[in-house]
C-alpha cells in the first residue's frame, strides 16, 4: 500500500532528500519542475498557446518560475510570468530561481495588486501562488486574486496543490481558492483529494515522482493508505488442487422482498462469481421462481423458514441487508442475526433498521462490515457538514466496535478495527447506476465465505468490484451491476 502523507510531513520527505541523497533544494525544485513540464506538454502540446504563470514568493512560486523557464526552453512562444510581491518574504531557491529567469527570454511582470493585473490574455494559466500547508480560507489579496483567476474562465493547472486548498483535514463549504482543471502534485497525492469537497478545488490530479526517498516515505507514521493493484495481488489466494465446494465456504445473503428481488440477484451473483462454494439466498417465496431460473446454482432458503436454522455458524458468512425491506419482522431477524455474535455484512435496508435501533449498533459483532452511503452513514452516527468529520468518526466507531466500515463513494473508505484508514481509488462514473452496491456486499460476503479476513474481505471487495468497472468501462459509456457481477470472476483471474 502506499501511504499518504500530510503536508509537514511531505515537507520532512524533502528534507530527508536534500540531507540524504544528497541534492540541493534548488535541484530537487528544478527536479519538481521537469516532472510538472514533462505531464504539462502531454496535455497541452500546443505551443503557440498563451500560458500565463501566477507565482508566490515561496517555494511554491520558486517551482513555478523554473515551470516557465523549462516551458520556454521546450518551445513554448508565449509564456509570460506574473510575480506576485503581496510579501517581502522570499523564499531562497524562488531567489535563485528569479536571477535564472531575468537571464532567460520569459517575460515577466511584478504584480503588486490584483487591481493591477489588466487584460491578462492567456489560454491556460499555471497556478503557482500558494503551496500546500494552509488550513484556512484565504484573505486579502490572495483571496482577491484566485476570485479574480477563477473569473477568468480558463483551464488552470495548478502546482502540486490549487491555492487556498488544504492538504488535509476539514475543507470548508465556502471554499474561496483557485479552481483548477488539473492539479499536477509530487510524489503523493494530497489526502484531501480523495474526499468529494475536493472538486470544488480540482477536477482532477495526476502524481508525478520527483525522486523523493520511496524508503523513508513508507516508514512514517499515517493512519491513511493508499489500495495499489501489488497490494491485491499479494492478499488473493489462488485455488488449489484437490480443493473442492466446501473449501470455499457457504454464504448465506438474506434479501430481496416482493418489489426488490433484483437485489438478491445482484448480491447472490456476485457472491456466486466471487468464488464461495456455496451459496443460500434467504428471500421471499415470491422470489423462488426468479431465484431458480436465473442462478440454478444458488439454493433457495424462503424466509419464514429461516426460524428453523438453530445455528447460523452453518454459514461461513452471512450478509443481510439488500433489498430487504423495512418491517417488524425482518428487524427481528436482523436482531437474532446480531445477538448470535457472529460477524456479518450488514448493507441497505439493514442499516436502515440497525439506525433505529441504537442498542444493536453497540452490539454489531466484532469483525462484522457495514457498507453505508453517506446518508445511510449519518443515520448511524449522526449528521456530519464534512466529508473528513465524517470519516474521522469512522475510524473513530470502526475502532470503538472492533468492525469494518467501508464508508462509499467515488474514493471508497476502508476503516479498520486498528484505526488504519485505506482509500480505493478504483470505479468510475460509468458505475453509477442501481444495484452496485447489492454487487459490492456480495463480493465481500464471497471472499468471507472463503475465509479472508473481514479487513482483507472488504479491500479485496472494494479494489476488484471497482477495478472491474473501469475495465467496462473501457468500451461502454454505462455499466450495469449485472454485468459487473458477472465479470468480477475475469477481473479475479487476471489479478491471479
Amino acid at each position: 500500500m502506499q501511504k499518504l502523507l500530510t503536508s509537514v510531513q511531505m515537507r520532512k520527505a524533502d528534507e530527508h532528500a536534500i540531507a540524504n541523497l544528497p541534492i540541493a533544494s534548488i535541484d530537487l525544485m528544478e527536479k519538481a519542475a521537469r516532472s510538472f513540464v514533462q505531464s504539462f506538454l502531454r496535455d497541452e502540446f500546443d505551443a503557440s498557446k498563451k500560458i500565463a504563470v501566477f507565482c508566490g514568493n515561496g517555494n511554491n512560486g520558486g517551482d513555478g518560475l523554473a515551470i516557465a523557464h523549462l516551458l520556454c526552453n521546450n518551445g513554448c512562444e508565449n509564456v509570460k510570468v506574473y510575480i506576485l510581491n503581496f510579501s517581502d518574504k522570499k523564499s531562497k531557491d524562488f531567489l535563485i530561481n528569479l536571477q535564472r529567469l531575468d537571464e532567460s527570454r520569459c517575460r515577466k511582470t511584478v504584480v503588486n495588486s490584483v487591481a493591477e493585473l489588466k487584460n491578462v490574455k492567456a489560454d491556460i494559466i499555471i497556478d503557482a501562488i500558494l503551496g500546500s500547508g494552509l488550513n484556512k480560507p484565504l484573505e486579502g489579496k490572495y483571496a482577491e486574486l484566485a476570485g479574480y483567476i477563477n473569473n477568468l474562465n480558463k483551464k488552470v493547472y495548478a502546482v502540486d496543490v490549487p491555492t487556498g486548498f488544504p492538504a488535509e483535514g476539514k475543507i470548508r463549504a465556502d471554499y474561496n481558492g483557485v479552481k483548477a482543471y488539473k492539479t499536477i502534485c509530487f510524489q503523493r497525492p494530497k489526502i484531501n483529494f480523495f474526499f468529494p469537497e475536493s472538486a470544488m478545488a480540482t477536477e482532477t490530479y495526476e502524481v508525478v515522482a520527483i525522486g523523493l526517498d520511496e524508503n523513508f516515505i513508507q516508514k512514517q507514521e499515517t493512519d491513511f493508505l493508499l489500495t495499489e493493484e501489488a497490494d491485491i495481488h499479494h492478499i488473493l489466494k489462488p485455488r488449489k488442487l484437490f480443493s473442492h465446494k466446501g473449501t470455499y465456504g457457504h454464504a448465506l445473503i438474506v434479501s430481496g422482498n416482493t418489489n426488490t428481488m433484483g437485489a438478491a440477484l445482484l448480491a447472490s451473483k456476485a457472491c456466486l462469481h466471487t468464488g464461495a462454494g456455496l451459496i443460500t439466498a434467504c428471500i421471499p417465496p415470491s422470489g423462488l421462481i426468479a431465484l431458480n431460473t436465473t442462478l440454478p446454482e444458488v439454493m433457495a432458503l424462503p424466509r419464514e423458514e429461516f426460524t428453523r436454522i438453530e445455528n447460523p455458524a452453518k454459514f461461513q458468512a452471512i450478509a443481510i441487508g439488500p433489498g430487504l425491506g423495512i418491517s417488524i419482522e425482518n428487524e427481528r431477524l436482523l436482531e437474532r442475526l446480531i445477538l448470535s455474535n457472529q460477524p456479518l455484512v450488514i448493507d441497505a435496508d439493514a442499516l436502515n433498521m440497525l439506525a433505529e435501533r441504537p442498542d444493536l449498533i453497540e452490539r454489531i459483532p466484532a469483525k462484522s462490515i457495514i457498507t453505508p452511503h453517506m446518508k445511510e452513514f449519518d443515520r448511524l452516527f449522526g449528521d456530519h457538514d464534512s466529508w473528513w468529520d465524517r470519516v474521522i468518526t469512522a475510524k473513530f466507531q470502526a475502532e470503538k466496535l472492533k468492525i469494518v466500515i467501508v464508508l462509499k463513494n467515488q474514493f471508497t473508505f476502508i476503516c479498520l478495527p486498528d484505526g488504519k484508514i485505506y482509500i480505493n481509488s478504483t470505479g468510475n462514473p460509468a458505475m453509477a447506476q442501481g444495484g452496485m452496491g447489492d454487487v459490492l456486499t456480495g463480493v465481500i460476503v464471497g471472499f468471507l465465505a472463503q475465509k479472508y479476513s473481514s479487513e482483507d474481505a472488504a479491500i479485496l471487495a472494494c479494489y476488484l468490484h471497482g477495478k472491474t468497472g473501469d475495465e467496462l468501462a473501457t468500451e461502454r459509456i454505462v455499466v450495469n451491476a449485472a454485468l459487473l457481477a458477472e465479470q468480477i470472476a475475469v477481473e479475479i483471474k487476471r489479478l491471479a
